[in-house]
């Protein structure tokens, strides 16, 4: 079984930046895909960003030009660089393992299909 541990949130103001990071337990586990998910109170899990074993990346339509997700796979780590913060972007964050990276999956953004999950890191932007 892999754990994956997110880090970084906290309570900024509109405009700052935010770095999250996930570590997983184990290496080369065989994930192909892996992606930073968000959900908001009275809101539904959101894909935010992905990224596939080719380097390939997916951001949602919401945060383009302000997030940027990258891996470390030396250190079995995922990263979601974040940007411009703006109080909608308030959400518990959430880093996944081991999705698939293909059109029924909106390369990287549907959540059903991940198979590892970290407890989350609360992120809240004020204004």
């Amino acid at each position: 079984q892999v754990h994956l541990m997110e880090s970084g949130g906290g309570s900024v103001q509109a405009g700052d930046s935010l770095r999250l990071s996930c570590r997983a337990s184990e290496v080369d586990y065989g994930s192909h895909c892996e992606g930073w998910f968000r959900q908001a109170p009275g809101k539904e899990h959101e894909g935010v960003a992905s990224i596939d074993n080719d380097g390939r990346i997916n951001y949602a339509n919401s945060v383009k030009g302000r997030f940027t997700i990258s891996k470390d796979n030396a250190k079995n780590s995922l990263f979601l660089q974040m940007n411009n913060l703006k109080p909608e972007d308030t959400a518990m964050y959430y880093c996944a393992a081991d999705g698939l990276w293909d059109v029924y999956t909106d390369y990287g953004l549907r959540g059903d299909e991940y198979n590892y999950w970290g407890q989350g890191t609360q992120v809240t932007v004020s204004s």
